[in-house]
């Protein structure tokens, strides 16, 4: 019999055993953040229309056609965010994070919402890690927000990807080049609305993946082939940069990113063994978004937004799990009521001590409570009955081994952070 109620079209659930690694992988890319000095910042899911319509673009397909808007209560229009950079640079002008110690630097983590046609990698819930770099506009800067998404790749122990990597210019010479594009774009047999795709922002057909579109632009002029002195001298130092840290790129000229702020420096994470949906992550700088979202300053940033969902999905591709760093370490098997108690107030003393404790509940017999153990995915089991109980003692059996030793009760924590450890 089919379920009343399913989640909504297009939206995953994570749910245990394998929401150990969705968990595993959000962790480990904030975690990269933090150690960069990223503070955390939480935002609405939910913000004015306005906000995504003037700071994403409206020419972009996210504007146009994706974004869940609807009028609230109060007759307000309101969407569901759809990407982070908007809503993080509207907290910073709201609250004056801007007049204070620059750069800005925030980390943020959670569900972003895109109508699109549901598909493996493309959701209409998609989780995100991201950060934001505001105020200061110094390629060392563009290059520390590119290897802080690297190194928790790195960490995860994903192989498989590569960095792309471009320059989309500045003021000094995108109007021109958006005029030389244009005319090229204008002079090619494009149906009605890619035309009008072309005047309103060139650039956005670069990015269009129909094969007859990519084909007949394949000779367009690019933008890495117009940058002003100043926009190539500010690419070639972030190049510089990330040579020093050791992050491997490639150049892709022909890369264009979804969203309209990006300038400068552009990027984008991509692995092969996703198919369709390669993208795992990616970002720029955006100088101007700012001013563009009635900010009194004109702060540039860099920022970048890593799909949690797409990672995972990378790491199955390539044969990796990162559950265990969630999973149980623990599992305590009691045999009796006295026992039960006593493995209560033991695994509340071994969780404050950093080790992670289930239990077996419901009185199961030793058969099925080993059988439950075995399922966690516990390295070890520690089995208490009534003789164990009045010799002040407790059995430790390695699950991966079948290996069993009895210590005492005081000994235990020792005993296990030091086979854990090992």
């Amino acid at each position: 019999m089919s379920a009343e109620f399913v989640a909504p079209k297009g939206i995953p659930d994570y749910y245990p055993p394998a929401s150990a690694d969705f968990l595993a992988v959000r962790e480990t890319l904030s975690e990269a953040a933090h150690r960069a000095g990223y503070g955390h910042i939480e935002l609405p899911v939910f913000e004015d229309t306005a906000l995504f319509a003037r700071g994403v673009g409206e020419s972009t397909d996210v504007v146009s056609k994706e974004m869940y808007t609807f009028a609230d209560r109060g007759g307000r229009s309101v969407t569901l965010r759809p990407e982070g950079t908007a809503g993080v640079m509207r907290a910073v002008i709201q609250h004056g994070l801007d007049r204070g110690q620059l750069p800005v630097k925030v980390s943020y983590a959670g569900p972003f919402f895109r109508y699109e046609r549901p598909q493996a990698g493309r959701y209409r819930q998609l989780q995100q890690v991201g950060v934001e770099a505001i105020g200061v506009d110094d390629p060392a800067l563009d290059a520390e927000v590119i290897a802080v998404a690297d190194e928790g790749y790195r960490r995860l122990g994903l192989t498989g990807y590569r960095l792309e990597l471009t320059s989309l210019g500045d003021d000094t010479c995108r109007p021109q080049y958006r005029q030389v594009l244009q005319e090229f774009l204008l002079n090619l047999d494009l149906d009605e609305p890619t035309r009008d795709r072309a005047r309103i922002n060139p650039l956005r057909v670069l990015d269009d993946k129909r094969p007859e579109v990519k084909e007949m632009t394949a000779g367009a002029p690019l933008m890495i082939d117009h940058l002003s002195d100043s926009a190539r001298d500010h690419f070639a130092a972030v190049r510089r940069h990330l040579d020093r840290l050791g992050v491997a790129y490639e150049l892709n000229p022909r890369l264009v990113r979804g969203l309209d702020y990006y300038t400068k420096t552009t990027f984008e994470f991509v692995h092969d063994g996703l198919g369709a949906q390669s993208g795992i992550g990616g970002g720029g700088r955006y100088d101007g978004l700012m001013r563009q979202i009635g900010g009194k300053q004109d702060l540039s940033g860099i920022g970048f937004g890593i799909g949690v969902d797409r990672t995972v999905l990378a790491l199955a591709a390539e044969g990796v799990s990162v559950a265990g760093r969630g999973r149980v370490q623990v599992y305590g098997v009691p045999l009796g009521e006295a026992a039960k108690g006593e493995l209560v107030a033991l695994a509340g003393r071994l969780r404050e001590a950093g080790i992670s404790v289930d239990l077996s509940y419901g009185d199961r017999g030793i058969k099925g409570a080993m059988k439950a153990a075995d399922r966690s995915g516990a390295a070890i089991a520690l089995v208490l009955g009534e003789n164990e109980l009045a010799e002040r003692t407790i059995e430790l059996k390695d699950l991966a081994t079948g290996d069993q030793v009895k210590v005492g009760l005081d000994e235990v924590l020792t005993e296990l952070s030091a086979r854990l450890r090992g």
